[in-house]
Formats: C-alpha cells, structure tokens, sequence
C-alpha cells in the first residue's frame, strides 16, 4: 500500500491535531513510497533501526521518535547515525507521542487499564492523559504488584504508605508522569502507577499517604505500540507487521 494510505488511516484513528506535542507527529523521516514490511517498537533507537533493517522493514513506527522540542537541532552524533541508517535503506519512520498515550482503543493509558481489567474508567479532572478506575473487588499492594509483574514482564519499585489495607480506586499513566500524584490523590485514589519516579515522589507518597507504583517507562509504554501493530496487522491483512521489543529497564 502507499505510505500515503497508511498515514491516513494512522492519523483517522490517533487523531494527532487534537494535542499539544513535544515532537512532530506522522512521518519523521521519508522512505519508500509503497509500504510491505513494518516494524514497530517504544524508541527509534539505532538497535530497533537495525532489527528493522535486517527484517527487510521499509517503514518503522514508534512511540518515541525524534526531533523533540528544546533539543538540539543539529544532525550529529547519535541522531546522524540513526538517520543515516534509515535513510541508506530508505525506511520511513513514524511517530506517535501523545496520541499513543491517549487513544481509547490502542493507547497506553486505556491498554493498561484494559489489562489490570480496572472498572469505570475516566480521565481525571482536566487531566485527560491521566485516568483512573476501580478494582472490583479491592486488591492489597502486594496483589497489585503481582498483576503489574505479569503484565509489564518488571517488578514495579512500590513507594509503601500508611494506608487502608486493600486499593480499590486506583490513578495511573505511562511514561514519566509522576508530578500528576498530587491531583490523583485530590481525586480520591488509593494507588498511583506510573512509568518513572523522582526522589520527591517517595516523600509526596508518604505525605499523600497513597502508595506509588513505579512500573518503568519503557515498560508502561510498550502496551501502546504493541496494541497499535496488532490493530495494523488486522485492518491491512497484505501487510507484514511485527513488534519488535529492545530490552530496557527504565
């Protein structure tokens, strides 16, 4: 199929104009006009580039791609040598930041609450990226760290508190939103999962009294993409699309 087509429908259903980006959304950089083989990964790192490469991939699509705001513009060191490559073999890359994260049927915030099997899923208040749901019946931390274990394939750092001994309304979001704990507290949350943590976030943990669960960037944010290659493989049958995980323990 054309590139063109496959933007198309990638852009119908992640619908990137509604948000506010760090990075440029849809086709970074431009390859072959008639798409086969897709590869799709969490980074446009060079290893994903090269288990691109040696699955004959023309286009690659991910989570994180490049050109990120206030970073360096300049193509050299790393960024050279991952471009170069993609454009020696003449693959597209395709990125989607925000839209993964939020999209109901393959993002990463929706794809995990799917997952724990969470009831009465909502954004909070004015904070569509960040959602939250109900355990029916209530879990115990240690319950919730088995689910998030099976999961995620990673044993999440879980920020213990003085608090009630089962969860039953829990908050959560991918990647690096730990500065969101506050507001899922203020809307009645017993746990918070995300990807990252800082070292405030133990001691507002412990002041909020709601434990945190720190289940990797990475690994919180392969639900999306992965989500997103199976929802390809299904609506264009003719093409070859695969997951291709890089190890990463952050």
């Amino acid at each position: 199929m054309k590139i063109q087509k496959l933007l198309e429908a990638l852009n119908e259903l992640l619908e990137p104009e509604k948000f506010r980006d760090y990075c440029p959304n849809g086709l970074q950089v431009q390859g072959k006009k008639e798409v086969k083989n897709i590869v799709c990964g969490v980074s446009a790192s060079e290893a994903l580039i090269n288990a691109a490469v040696k699955r004959g991939a023309d286009t690659i699509i991910v989570h994180h791609g490049y050109f990120w705001k206030n970073e360096n513009p300049r193509i050299i060191g790393i960024k050279r040598t991952r471009i170069k490559k993609l454009l020696e073999h003449d693959i597209n890359l395709i990125a989607y930041h925000l839209p993964l994260d939020a999209n109901e049927k393959v993002g990463n915030n929706h794809e995990l609450g799917r997952l724990l099997k969470l009831k009465d899923v909502t954004p909070l208040p004015d904070e569509p990226l960040v959602l939250q749901g109900e355990f029916d019946p209530p879990v115990t931390i240690e319950k919730l760290t088995d689910k998030l274990t099976e999961i995620l394939g990673r044993v999440p750092y879980v920020v213990p508190v003085d608090s009630p001994p089962s969860i039953r309304r829990v908050a959560f979001c991918s990647g690096a939103a730990q500065d969101y704990l506050e507001k899922a507290a203020d809307a009645g949350a017993q746990a918070y999962l995300s990807g990252e943590i800082s070292e405030r976030t133990v001691l507002e943990a412990r002041e909020l009294g709601v434990p945190y669960f720190a289940v990797g960037h990475h690994a919180s944010e392969t639900l999306g993409i992965r989500a997103l290659s199976q929802w390809l493989a299904t609506r264009f049958p003719q093409l070859n699309v695969s997951f291709v995980n890089i190890d990463n323990p952050i």
